[in-house]
């Protein structure tokens, strides 16, 4: 076959009817059907990613809320340390006997437990 072959025969296609839907699903019918899939892929992601992350960032901040001076926490980071004082968004870990760092509260991952 040569190009121009192709080419007649590509445009005879493209000018063609569509082809009638089989089944006789149309209007909302068709509609529900390509819908279904979607909605189920969504309601299986709320409850399996969605709705557990939301769980956790909520125990989250109800743990941030309830920080105290002498808690022994661990940082995102990895540092673990005791909570000397908190400042608003800033938290002070004492990590050495004497030696204090500031940590943003948010980084604070959960409590240190040995």
């Amino acid at each position: 076959m040569d190009l121009l072959t192709i080419f007649k025969v590509s445009e005879a296609l493209a000018m063609a009817p569509p082809p009638q839907g089989q089944g006789g699903q149309g209007g909302l019918v068709g509609l529900i059907v390509t819908l279904l899939p979607l909605v189920l892929i969504f309601v299986i992601f709320y409850f399996l990613l969605i709705r557990p992350q939301q769980k956790r960032m909520k125990e989250h901040q109800k743990f941030l809320s309830e920080l105290r001076p002498g808690q022994r926490v661990f940082t995102s980071g990895g540092v673990v340390g005791r909570i000397a004082k908190i400042e608003g968004d800033i938290v002070w870990l004492e990590v050495e006997k004497d030696v204090q760092i500031p940590v943003i509260k948010g980084y604070i991952a959960g409590p240190f437990q040995q």
